[in-house]
Order: C-alpha cells, then structure tokens, then sequence
C-alpha cells in the first residue's frame, strides 16, 4: 500500500492542497471548521507528514544525530553505549524528536557525514562521542555553526557545550582505595590513547601513584574482551606483577578475570579486579567485580535535554555529572602479604578521608556482594 497524501487529504475533504498544508501546519488560510475536518482526515487515513518537507518549510528535521567510529562488534559489546543511546532516545521521544544513529569507519568519515547531514537538513543538531586530544570534529562543527553537544572533558570540547564527568579525580580515588587496602603495584588497562578521558586517567594514575609511593603502569587495548586478557596476561607473566588491576570497562575486566583464573592467579587472594563502568556483567561472574558506577542513561537524558534547549536558541554551558558510586564487591581484597603497608602522599590522605566526603568518587552505603 502506498503512503497516504496531502493530495489523498484533500480529495476527500474537497478542498485544494494549499488549504490542507495551512492546517496541517496551523497557519491561517482556512477556516476553524475546515481544519478540524482536514485533521480528522488526515488521522483516519494515518496520514505523517514528510520529514524532508517539513525540513525545507520550517528548518527543522526533527532528528538529532549520533556517529560513532568503532567497529560493530565492538560496540555491541559495550553496555555503556547501550545505556547512554537509552538515555538520549527517551529524552528524545518526549519531544517527539527522532534519533539519527550511524557508525563510522573513521573521523575523516565522520566528518563528511556531518557536512552532508547538515547541508541536505537531516539534523538539527549532534552528539560528539569518545572525544579526542586535538579532535578535528570540533573544528568542522564549530566552522558549520551546527548545534551540538560533547559527551567528554571541557578542556578538548573547544566552545561547544560539555556534559563530563571528572576522570582524574575518580581516578584519584580509586588509587586511594588500592593503596589503602596495601597495594603497591597497581595497573591500568585503558583504552586508545588518542581519547581525551584515557589521556586524564593515564595522568592522574601516574601522579596519584607517584604521590603514594606506588609503582603504577597503564596500557593501552581496544576495549575488546580479546584485548583485555591479553592485557592481563602480560601483566602477569612480569616478575613483578601487579597485585591490583582496573579496567577502563566491564568487558575487558571480566575477560582479565576470567584469565587471571586461567593462569592460576588469586580473586582477590593474589590480585584485585577493578572495572571502570558497572554493569550486571560485573555481578554475575565470580567473583563478583568491584566497579565504578554511573548512571549513564541520566548523563545521555542530560546531554539530549541541552541540545534541545541548544536548537531552540538558547545559550547552554557544561555540565558535570554526579561523581561515581564505587560499588565494593568480593574482586577486590587486601594486597598480598609482604608487600610494605606505609601509605604516604596525596593518595593517602585520599584514603584517610571519610568515605562519603572523599573527592571524585563516592562509596555505596553498604559494600555489595555478588
């Protein structure tokens, strides 16, 4: 069956087309009358009109969009963007707005994506994902005047408006934490470089340590599980081997607990397993793993509420979300006996610090056991 018409419209209302556009889209030209029967028309035959058309009369698409570069399987993997495309799209459908959702093979792809969305009016707006040190986007979107919003730290976001959360001060934490409980060799298993918030964790790991008196290394996977044990594995395999591990997500920890396992290495009794974002995936293996959690459906409702706010001509700024909630659970435990207890430095006074008042990071009132 073919779409249903303006022309369908009014054929069966007996009027001309112009009249049934004025009342579709409440401009004066018809009578009150005639507009309540051209609408009552149009929603008997399900008639919707069309989104392009609409874009040439008004200048709005009704649709915001999101490109993402990572490969497919990746991403399906990733309970993260699953988590922050909800929170968008629910904001979205209160506003009867459209979300626009493609992948990329790299930023260059990207790019051209955005200049043609932008000249043929498919969005009004955008979501910038996995933010990059000297990211060329920013540029091209600040040069094209399109609304947009960056989901990453202000210091890389140019003047577009930011929803972040503070990757070095949680970082901060969670060293406090391991070094409270005795660690002395603590790693990171981060992801690419190139983005802005692997580049904060990396620093503020390697600062926090150094703070402490702490040996700490980070190294850097492709957020795979693949990547993730082989991570680990390396780890392990040095003579002097980390005895706490966290991982910038729930995949790559759970495959790096599942080799730590494999090669004979203690949950918590030889190592400690620590994942960046919560998930159930994080509860359901065993033992359970301590992890970072965020509500990241709030940050995509929040990151959606200001582009809307953005393309209806208002000035937005950046927001911050909430600090994470480090949920404890059974992956995490005392470090290996033998190693020197002296805690100094930043981290330290980290550590000393009341649990509810500690910077970056908050601590579930009660710890969670898998």
């Amino acid at each position: 069956m073919r779409r249903p018409t303006i022309a369908d419209i009014a054929r069966r209302a007996g009027v001309t087309k112009a009249a049934v556009s004025f009342a579709l889209n409440g401009q004066p030209g018809v009578s009150a009358a005639t507009r309540e029967r051209i609408l009552a028309i149009a929603a008997e035959i399900g008639f919707e009109p069309n989104s392009a058309a609409r874009a040439l009369s008004d200048g709005r698409a009704g649709a915001f969009g999101l490109i993402i570069d990572r490969p497919a399987r990746t991403l399906g993997s990733e309970v993260f963007f699953m988590q922050l495309i909800s929170g968008i799209q629910a904001e979205l459908a209160q506003n009867h707005i459209t979300l626009l959702f493609t992948l990329a093979e790299d930023q260059a792809e990207e790019v051209r994506m955005y200049r043609t969305w932008w000249a043929q009016r498919k969005v009004d707006g955008v979501f910038l994902v996995d933010l990059q040190v000297r990211d060329r986007r920013i540029g091209v979107l600040e040069e094209l005047s399109m609304p947009a919003v960056v989901l990453g730290t202000p210091r890389g976001a140019g003047r577009l408006p930011a929803v972040w959360q503070d990757d070095r001060a949680a970082t901060q934490a969670v060293v406090g934490y391991l070094t409270g409980l005795g660690h002395r060799r603590i790693a990171r298993v981060g992801g690419f470089p190139r983005y802005w918030h692997s580049k904060l964790r990396s620093e503020a790991l390697a600062e926090a340590a150094g703070a402490a008196g702490l040996e700490a290394a980070s190294v850097a996977a492709d957020y795979t599980a693949e990547h993730g044990a082989e991570a680990t594995r390396e780890l392990l395999k040095q003579a002097a081997s980390p005895t706490a591990i966290l991982y910038d997500n729930d995949v790559m920890a759970v495959a790096g607990l599942a080799e730590a396992q494999r090669m004979g290495t203690g949950v918590p009794t030889d190592l400690s397993v620590m994942a960046w974002d919560d998930s159930v995936l994080c509860e359901l293996v065993h033992p359970a793993l301590t992890a970072l959690r965020r509500d990241v459906a709030a940050v995509g409702a929040e990151a959606a509420r200001r582009l809307i706010q953005m393309t209806a001509g208002a000035e937005v700024g950046d927001f911050q979300e909430p600090s994470p909630v480090l949920m404890v659970r059974e992956s995490t435990g005392p470090g290996p006996p033998g190693l020197p207890p002296a805690v100094t430095g930043a981290a330290a006074r980290v550590f000393a610090d009341d649990q509810e008042s500690r910077p970056g990071v908050a601590f579930a009132a009660q710890p969670v056991l898998g």
